[in-house]
């Protein structure tokens, strides 16, 4: 693991009035904090909340309780994880995000008691969260501020020691990616002394239940290998809602390898252009790997080549050599009628046949396959790419056009999508 850096402590807010003192709820904050916030700076205790930063990305909170009590790393191996917003806490105002650091409530008021209940009875307490907002952690922006704030009152409120782990960026710590349960596993030696996966779960909102606008806590569960409870199943015993996938990514591994979508495709007797018709992720570098390349086909790629005439120039070389060129590639999805234009002139050009491999796998199904290339390792990422950002996910359904043979094409294939066995289990794994 990244050492760890970036060690600072964070001033701490008195928590908001959290519930109605008609309720005779206590305050959410303790007497210490409280205490502590009205000293002369001279005289202020070290604040129990200190947060580091680790690979640019992700930020750690980590809470003492006020007598400086820690359990020894690796004691506690039964893990009580929870999402924050929508799960800990809501905002008071009502609006979806926080506008102060003061702007929290508890999600109810049974929620700082059961932590502390799970606390007795020897869970360690994380909370995990994707805060995608507060960007940029080695940076004090206001936004960071506002959340460490907000953070530093929720954890004193609570007053048991625990940990908070802070996706701020799409990369591998983000949900329901794992690298944040790695990462707590590594802070606590759990690596080592090995966590209680059948008693350790996660609570969360963002459930894949009708209205939900996620499943990424439930998927993330999925992926560590740990039960999973929404907040009204966790704090309230209400009886479970139904949930849905979006798409379940062990229907797309075909078992049967003897069919394989090399039959949808034979290689023309002389040179030839293919171009490629697809979504990112979509299958068509390896496509191109296992099938064409074999086949002495060359790949005119404008990830590579920056530019679609260097990439016009560099197949029009190809051509001259008697070779045949495989056009298409994230950069160049010739999801329109226009830029597949260019390729159809070039074969007339030249005198050679052009024929269009459609490749139909869906938008989410894409973004999925292209976490998993940038996160599953060397299998199946050989070229490391990285994960791609949602706009070339959407910039490419704004501009896509079916593919159809009164372009000017010798044949239009159409290419499903097809998981190989040998790649299910990290393809399996990585929900998007």
């Amino acid at each position: 693991m990244p050492p760890k850096r970036g060690l600072e402590s964070v001033t701490l807010a008195i928590s908001p009035d959290a519930v109605s003192t008609k309720k005779k709820i206590k305050s959410s904050a303790t007497q210490n904090a409280v205490l502590n916030f009205f000293r002369p700076a001279s005289q202020k205790l070290p604040e129990p909340t200190t947060w580091r930063v680790i690979d640019g990305s992700l930020l750690i909170g980590k809470f003492l309780r006020s007598d400086n009590q820690e359990e020894k790393r690796g004691d506690r191996r039964k893990i009580a994880g929870f999402d924050l917003d929508g799960t800990l806490i809501v905002t008071q105002s009502g609006n979806r995000h926080a506008k102060t650091e003061t702007d929290w409530k508890w999600w109810h008021e049974c929620v700082p008691g059961k932590l502390k209940q799970l606390h007795e009875e020897g869970y360690q307490i994380i909370i995990f969260t994707n805060q995608a907002g507060i960007k940029a952690p080695k940076k004090e922006t206001a936004n960071l501020k506002k959340f460490k704030l907000k953070v530093a009152s929720v954890l004193a409120a609570l007053d048991i020691p625990l940990t908070l782990y802070a996706a701020t960026e799409n990369d591998h710590f983000r949900k329901p990616r794992t690298g944040m349960w790695e990462e707590m596993k590594d802070d606590y030696d759990l690596d080592v002394h090995g966590v209680d996966l059948e008693n350790s779960f996660l609570v969360g909102d963002a459930a894949g239940r009708e209205g939900d606008f996620s499943d990424s806590d439930r998927h993330w569960a999925l992926n560590v290998g740990i039960g999973f409870h929404t907040p009204e199943e966790f704090f309230l015993n209400q009886p479970g809602e139904a949930m849905f996938h979006r798409f379940d990514p062990a229907s797309h591994i075909i078992e049967d390898q003897s069919v394989t979508t090399l039959s949808v495709f034979k290689p023309s007797e002389g040179k030839e252009i293919v171009v490629f018709v697809g979504f990112p992720g979509a299958g068509k570098s390896t496509f191109f790997r296992r099938h064409l390349q074999p086949m002495e086909y060359e790949r005119v790629n404008q990830d590579i080549l920056k530019s679609r005439d260097k990439c016009v120039r560099v197949a029009r070389e190809f051509l001259a050599q008697e070779k045949s060129v495989a056009i298409g590639n994230n950069n160049n999805t010739n999801a329109d009628i226009a830029s597949r234009a260019v390729w159809i002139s070039l074969a007339k050009e030249h005198d050679v046949p052009v024929r269009c491999l459609h490749f139909t796998a869906h938008q989410e199904l894409c973004q999925h396959n292209d976490a998993v290339r940038a996160f599953g390792g060397e299998l199946v990422n050989p070229e490391k790419r990285t994960v791609l950002p949602k706009m070339a996910f959407s910039g490419y359904a704004s501009r896509f056009k079916a593919p159809e043979k009164s372009e000017g094409f010798e044949d239009v294939i159409t290419v499903d999508f097809q998981g190989g066995v040998e790649e299910r289990a990290v393809w399996t794994k990585y929900w998007i």
